[in-house]
């Protein structure tokens, strides 16, 4: 079939975090043909957005059983069942998430290129980078970008809670950390955040609203993919459920960017995974690819509870304004702990629920062994897959959790704590001085950051577990890629959101052939 035949050069799976950037950018190209595929709603208008969605001082839109996420069932590790959200509207878990916009550090992107190529370096990224981004701080800089669509803004620290948990940090040994978003040692700081005037500003609300006026971009939403059509060995297009039945849509090139979990279940429902495992459920293999759905990393979460003891102003902005990143004694000098505070209760993060009125501290384990396991129950593309995570089974990530668990404890028993509270939590004293209680403590409160990479991980010729190249190529497969944060070999040591903004611009440069990467 010639391309004239198809209505479509290149079509998108997923309007996400990553997928609303490929699609912006490539609609850029006079002539090209580009339609966006999200399965959940796809707003026309910022007003459109549910107000929940737009509102940035709560993350009510990310809850799971939400009309704006999917809900996956999970196991953080047996015997500890969880529910993962992930963003189910145009934007993606851009447009529910806590607007926290952290860069990945020059070491993560180190480990990316030496699985994907020097366009995956800090050097080499730095420049996509820049042009993601308006820095509302920085402006144009040889570091920060200056008219990109993303605003980046680090959060006021004149919060009452935010004072004392910088002088806190700063009273117990840790460095001030000015510009969380460039390369240098760790610490203290505001959060870069991608909130303007109290709204998270999503991959939607910034990319693909402003273009739909182009005429070589189509968006729809309401478009569940459930397969990639591949013939003689490339991929032609794809087959999809709407609410007026089957479709089938071809296109030149195929992208898939539907996330870290819908990503790797659609590779393998159309036959591109381990092989015994697509025969075992019935499905005809198109490509063995054993590393779909395999290895992939997240950032274990423990939350502490603690409640304020004197009145506190509302918050303006994100609720999330600092964060304290930090290396255990055997971490790697770019941070493998992080502590993030909440100005605002869990029961204002998340209203209108049964959630506690204390105040969270979130301690991110951002650099675990543990690797997770996305595998296909059945072939029917309706039925969500089965997700292990694997959390805390080995002794180093159990003595990450103890680490980080103790510096946060410390940090509450300070004098510049006790400003805003007692330095009581949910976490008593005796259990954080006990190494089995603490373990044991760490189980029954284990969540995760849903920051999910690696599912479908780049990698070099000689990796057996690679899904795809450092262009997102997929492998055994011609006109198929990848476009999400599972091609990261590993979740950054910081969260991914930024990150997964990023890899949309470089996907979409490798599409245009402004990169080459050295095969």
């Amino acid at each position: 079939m010639s391309s004239a035949e198809r209505d479509h050069d290149v079509v998108i799976v997923g309007g996400g975090s990553a997928g609303a950037v490929v699609a912006a950018r490539l609609s850029e190209d006079a002539g090209r043909r580009v339609l966006l595929l999200e399965a959940g709603a796809a707003p026309r208008s910022e007003l459109d957005y549910p107000r929940e969605v737009r509102d940035a001082t709560t993350i009510a839109a990310s809850a799971p059983g939400t009309a704006h996420v999917w809900s996956y069932p999970a196991d953080l590790a047996p015997g500890r069942p969880h529910t993962v959200a992930r963003g189910r509207i145009l934007g993606g878990c851009s447009a529910v998430n806590g607007g926290y916009f952290l860069r990945p550090r020059p070491e993560d992107l180190a480990a990316w290129a030496q699985a994907g190529g020097p366009a995956w370096s800090w050097e080499g990224a730095l420049p996509a980078m820049r042009a993601l981004e308006t820095d509302l701080d920085h402006g144009e800089t040889e570091l920060h970008g200056g008219s990109g669509p993303m605003p980046v803004a680090r959060a006021a620290q004149d919060h009452p809670v935010s004072e004392a948990f910088t002088a806190a940090a700063l009273e117990v040994g840790h460095a001030a950390e000015a510009d969380k978003n460039a390369p240098g040692p760790p610490g203290v700081g505001a959060v870069p955040q991608n909130v303007v005037a109290g709204e998270r500003r999503s991959t939607a609300l910034q990319y693909v609203l402003p273009a739909l006026a182009r005429p070589g971009l189509t968006v729809r939403g309401g478009v569940r993919v459930t397969r990639v059509i591949v013939e003689q060995g490339r991929a032609v297009g794809v087959e999809a459920l709407t609410d007026a039945g089957a479709e089938t849509i071809l296109a030149d090139e195929i992208v898939l960017a539907a996330g870290a979990i819908a990503t790797p279940q659609l590779l393998m429902l159309s036959g591109i995974g381990p092989a015994d495992a697509l025969r075992e459920l019935g499905i005809a293999v198109v490509a063995d690819v054993p590393g779909v759905g395999a290895g992939f990393s997240d950032h274990p979460d423990l939350v502490l509870l603690w409640r304020p003891t004197v009145a506190l102003p509302p918050t303006v902005g994100g609720p999330f304004p600092a964060a304290l990143n930090f290396a255990s004694e055997a971490g790697p000098a770019s941070g493998d702990l992080e502590i993030l505070l909440s100005t605002r209760p869990m029961s204002a993060l998340f209203p209108d629920t049964a959630m506690p009125d204390e105040h969270p501290l979130i301690l991110g384990l951002q650099a675990q062994e543990a690797r997770g396991r996305i595998r296909l129950r059945s072939a029917d593309p309706l039925e969500l897959p089965e997700i292990s995570y694997g959390y805390l089974q080995s002794g180093p990530d159990r003595a990450l959790a103890r680490s980080g668990l103790r510096a946060a404890g410390e940090l509450l028993r300070t004098r510049a704590w006790a400003a805003v509270s007692d330095g009581e939590s949910d976490l008593d004293r005796d259990t954080l001085a006990d190494d089995d209680a603490l373990d044991a403590w760490a189980f029954d409160h284990l969540g995760t950051a849903i920051h999910l990479c690696g599912s479908a991980r780049m990698g070099t010729p000689s990796d057996p577990l690679a899904v795809a190249d450092g262009e997102g190529r997929v492998r055994g497969v011609d006109g198929l890629r990848i476009a999400d944060t599972s091609l990261l070999p590993t979740a950054p040591t910081r969260g991914p959101a930024a990150a997964a903004v990023l890899v949309g611009e470089l996907v979409a440069r490798f599409l245009r052939g402004e990169e080459a990467v050295v095969r």
